[in-house]
């Protein structure tokens, strides 16, 4: 811990400045982001002002070019990044201004594809005879759900019905794996922490005991760890899909150092010793800007429907170049540390 402290303590007035800078920014999703960092009360004129902005911005014009597409191409519910669960987990991401009934239809669309006998029967979803206690089932996809559903301010009885789901049908040792060969007895993190966010920011806004709890059960699951690292040998976590936890991947996030540390923040579990080791590393990145890059970009840009594209542009990649985006999300993960 003391390292990251270290670390962001020498860059300070240099994060400070940019922090400042991206307040002013003309990008109102920038611009929230920022305020947000710099303690700029959400409730104020000027945040409620600028939140208001994200529903004109580049951004979220491109986002919604969803509306664009045709019936075939939005029957692809879970289209990667384009289809309407992914579109709505962007727009959250954004800051997108809630209660804007027009993405109700897509909306409507998610909840009747996550809910119907299709979904909850094999490949999506399996039970095994005598393993009633590990359903095989990803469950991001409910997170996701969850989390954009309070933040959009779209919630329904089906909001509920989810967090139910997920809370029933959480593993023993705390998460969830859609994994389907019998043998797996461990959670996948890559299913676990973003059901562990939209349970919490569920948890949160209803004062529901079962999902904040539930949430936690997640942050032990790997605190247990350090968050990404082996508990055998402490070397680091190799995923079988989604790249090395130790490089910040943006937009698109299931589970790396600074998406880890995210949902430690929202769950307030940062000043867990065990937390420590990813907090260095994470700060161990801030370039001489104060920023931090985008290390691994997974969402290119492109004005037609392609497979693991956005219509967004999520901003600048590289080693050596400070992202907007992710700088706000790590300095916003530090400070919330270090304050």
């Amino acid at each position: 811990m003391h390292a990251a402290a270290d670390i962001l303590g020498e860059r300070r007035a240099t994060a400070d400045a940019l922090v400042s800078a991206l307040v002013q920014s003309s990008d109102p999703v920038v611009a929230h982001r920022a305020g947000q960092v710099a303690g700029i009360a959400p409730t104020s004129a000027q945040a409620r002002a600028v939140r208001a902005r994200i529903a004109g911005s580049p951004m979220a014009r491109a986002l919604l070019r969803i509306f664009e597409q045709d019936e075939k191409t939005l029957a692809h519910t879970y289209r990667k990044w384009q289809g309407p669960h992914w579109t709505l987990t962007s727009l959250a991401m954004i800051g997108y201004p809630p209660g804007d009934e027009t993405l109700l239809p897509l909306v409507h669309r998610v909840y009747g594809w996550l809910l119907s006998s299709h979904f909850l029967r094999p490949p999506l979803t399996a039970i095994y005879a005598g393993e009633d206690q590990r359903v095989r089932h990803c469950a991001s996809m409910d997170g996701n759900a969850i989390r954009y559903s309070v933040r959009l301010g779209l919630e329904g009885d089906r909001t509920r019905a989810l967090v139910d789901r997920l809370i029933g049908w959480q593993w023993p040792d705390g998460g969830w794996n859609c994994d389907k060969r019998p043998q797996v007895r461990t959670s996948s993190f890559q299913e676990s922490l973003i059901p562990a966010r939209g349970l919490w920011a569920y948890g949160r806004a209803h004062q529901h005991q079962p999902s904040l709890d539930a949430a936690q059960r997640v942050a032990e699951l790997v605190l247990s760890r350090r968050l990404l690292w082996r508990r055998g040998d402490g070397s680091p976590i190799k995923p079988k899909w989604g790249g090395r936890v130790d490089r910040i991947h943006y937009p698109i996030q299931f589970y790396d150092v600074l998406f880890a540390l995210e949902v430690m923040a929202d769950l307030g579990r940062l000043d867990d010793p065990r937390c420590a080791d990813a907090l260095a590393l994470l700060a161990s990145k801030q370039l001489p800007d104060g920023g931090f890059p985008l290390e691994e970009p997974n969402a290119p840009r492109a004005d037609r429907v392609a497979s693991r594209h956005s219509y967004a542009d999520w901003g600048p990649t590289g080693l050596r170049r400070s992202n907007p985006l992710v700088s706000l999300a790590a300095l916003g993960v530090l400070r919330a540390r270090a304050d």
